[in-house]
């Protein structure tokens, strides 16, 4: 835009210049170059420039154009030629439109039109602009300032191609005596004053931001088409000015392009299609798959379920760690954070908890944010080792695509398991991470020019998150009983858990597992912080067989870990407290857990009962988890009614205890590792 429009359409209005003095002038810029750089170049002194334009231009321009010579605007003369002259059209109640057509109408049509642009204005009298487009096949396009009346025969054909097309998703029959009296009823007559289009401009671009003008009743989220078919998401309103996220490549839109409302919120395809597939953002496969049929179409943004519509969080959703289904139990409906410090094992406890949904009816869905293309195929790789991709669905935006994909991809995996909540079944998903969500937000909110908040992140960020993970829940029996359980991951800066986004996290979610460096360093698989860890719904979300068996694990963890503290610089030590120490770092080992291989409940419960019941003080450290193997393996073939019975019934009887007990001594009186 022209810097200073306003002074120099002023300076016109003042001297009452007309449009044939603005003709004039353009006229004899136009006539040779030579003028232009004269009055631009700032080696040329003011005394010089104003015998020229005293010389050249009609007095009535003189004034704003002394003005442009000194600001060195006089190369964008045209604009403010347009701009004046619009308003010289105003002032005298006289309406512009430009008419694209076809076939040049006739005088009498023309009229028609000119009537047609007063009545929609109010204006004294209109001024038609003709311009030729074979394009169009038929029919006219009528533009009046940021109004599109586009009663084209190319706009009714992909109309008609959008419906059949929707119709053939829904399987309904679409015969081609129907789509012809369609036709013929959509270009029979030209009702101007029916669906007209807002049109607005694109004024700048880039950094996969646009601004533009014009669009005034434009909605919030609503998603808008640019000429080279690029959408974007409307993110910010001003008086003047609107902003946008583009969802495409920003080099396909440019500076005076066009572009038009939708009147939709941003979407995504939803369907039993998408499961074990991979797709972007947008809901579009990247797998290199067929294309996936889908059977809805839902919001991105969507309000989560009111407090009526849900139920408590009752039923378990095992993760198969040990550390965290005995201590820091999730339920289905539950949002449970993954915190801790980079490469300290967040997206490999969320993976196995995926792993171990295989045949529990729960589909798992995978959003990964700014994630590195490599991590994510790896990812999927161990995922078809293990057989979960059937169930399961990745939802990808990678550290490569811009800001405005990773800001809207956890929101289109929310809404792609909503269909299937809605529908009565269970739904896990997991947002890798929500750190990366914020970053991709905050740069699309410096871009768009918002004052930033605390730590350079705009104040509005909590919102961001809260409405995103408010959505998991678990349905009350009336709404189909269905649910959503968040694992989102958050990364932590050397552990500080007090930062922004850590804290805005934690304050919306029932629970979180801190995973901590020292830990994972040392050895200790999961790393996980048995003090910082909590799960608000405890053990309403555990079985009562996993219940019953953890008894006092935590509490022997949190004696031990003291204790640990206290006499690690004592050299003389009772046999109470060698013992406590021996046991204490027994639990420990147990705890560790390879990746990929998740526990059953039995596996955890067996494991539990002998750990508790000091059946394994015998076992050297260095070789329990030998043991603990080759135990469950015995468990397994040998006593498979008792793991029948615990994966069935999920309850642990007092009977059912001292059976476990009374089997575990068995085995290690032939047992050559206790021995």
């Amino acid at each position: 835009m022209v810097k200073n429009l306003d002074e120099y359409i002023a300076l016109l209005t003042s001297s009452q210049a007309t449009a044939g003095d603005m003709d004039k002038a353009k006229a004899i810029l136009a006539s040779t170059k030579e003028v232009e750089k004269i009055l631009d170049n700032v080696s040329v002194s003011m005394a010089e420039k104003e015998a020229a334009v005293r010389e050249l231009f009609p007095a009535a321009v003189r004034p704003a154009m002394l003005k442009m010579s000194e600001e060195g605007a006089v190369a964008e003369y045209d604009e403010v030629m347009k701009a004046y002259l619009a308003e010289l059209d105003r002032l005298s109640h006289v309406a512009n439109a430009v008419v694209t057509y076809v076939t040049e109408p006739t005088p009498e049509q023309l009229e028609g039109l000119k009537q047609f642009v007063i009545r929609e204005t109010g204006m004294a009298d209109a001024r038609i602009e003709l311009v030729q487009d074979a394009s169009l096949l038929g029919g006219f396009i009528i533009d009046i300032g940021y109004k599109q009346y586009d009663r084209s025969l190319r706009a009714k054909l992909n109309s008609i191609k959008e419906a059949v097309t929707q119709n053939a998703r829904k399987s309904e029959a679409v015969d081609a005596g129907g789509i012809i009296s369609i036709l013929k009823e959509d270009i029979k007559e030209y009702e101007f004053a029916k669906g007209s289009d807002e049109v607005g401009k694109v004024i700048s671009v880039g950094d996969g931001i646009a601004v533009l003008e014009g669009l005034e009743s434009v909605m919030y989220g609503e998603i808008v088409v640019f000429e080279s078919g690029v959408k974007g998401m409307v993110q910010d309103i001003r008086k003047d000015t609107i902003g946008c996220i583009l969802f495409g490549d920003d080099s396909e839109v440019y500076e005076g392009s066009r572009v038009k409302r939708t009147h939709k919120n941003a979407g995504v395809p939803v369907g039993e299609g998408f499961i074990g597939r991979i797709v972007n953002a947008l809901g579009e496969p990247i797998d290199g798959g067929a294309d996936i049929e889908a059977e809805d179409y839902r919001l991105v943004e969507q309000p989560a379920p009111s407090i009526v519509d849900r139920k408590s969080v009752s039923k378990p959703l095992e993760t198969g760690i040990l550390a965290i289904d005995s201590m820091f139990p999730i339920g289905r409906g539950q949002r449970e954070l993954i915190i801790g410090d980079r490469q300290t094992g967040k997206t490999s406890i969320a993976l196995d908890t995926i792993v171990n949904q295989k045949g529990k009816d729960c589909i798992c869905i995978y959003c990964a944010i700014g994630q590195k293309s490599s991590t994510v195929a790896k990812l999927v790789s161990d995922l078809q080792k293990h057989g979960a991709m059937a169930y399961t669905i990745v939802v990808c935006s990678t550290a490569a695509d811009p800001s405005s994909l990773q800001y809207i991809a956890p929101y289109s995996a929310t809404a792609i398991a909503e269909h299937f909540m809605y529908q009565g079944k269970d739904c896990l998903i997991v947002y890798d991470d929500l750190s990366k969500h914020a970053v991709a937000y905050r740069a699309i909110s410096l871009l768009l020019e918002r004052p930033p908040g605390r730590e350079a992140y705009p104040g509005d960020v909590f919102y961001l998150h809260s409405r995103l993970l408010e959505r998991s829940s678990r349905l009350s029996e009336e709404r189909g009983g269905g649910s959503i359980t968040a694992l989102p991951i958050i990364e932590t800066q050397a552990g500080d858990v007090s930062a922004y986004i850590p804290t805005n996290v934690i304050s919306i979610t029932d629970g979180q597992i801190y995973l901590e460096s020292d830990l994972f360093f040392s050895g200790q698989r999961p790393a996980v912080n048995v003090g910082l860890s909590v799960s608000r719904v405890g053990g309403a979300a555990q079985t009562k067989a996993m219940k019953k068996a953890a008894g006092s694990l935590r509490v022997d963890l949190a004696q031990y870990r003291e204790m640990e503290v206290f006499t690690q610089f004592s050299s003389d030590l009772d046999e109470d407290t060698k013992a406590q120490l021996a046991y204490g770092a027994g639990l420990i080992e147990l705890l560790k857990q390879p990746l990929g291989h998740p526990m059953s409940l039995a596996q955890q419960v067996i494991t539990l009962v002998g750990a508790i019941g000091k059946r394994f003080t015998a076992v050297p450290v260095k070789q329990l988890k030998r043991y603990q193997r080759e135990l469950l393996e015995w468990f397994d073939t040998v006593h498979c009614d008792i793991v029948r019975e615990l994966n069935e019934d999920k309850v642990l009887t007092d009977d059912l205890r001292e059976r476990i007990l009374a089997t575990i001594d068995d085995y290690n009186k032939t047992n050559a590792i206790v021995k």
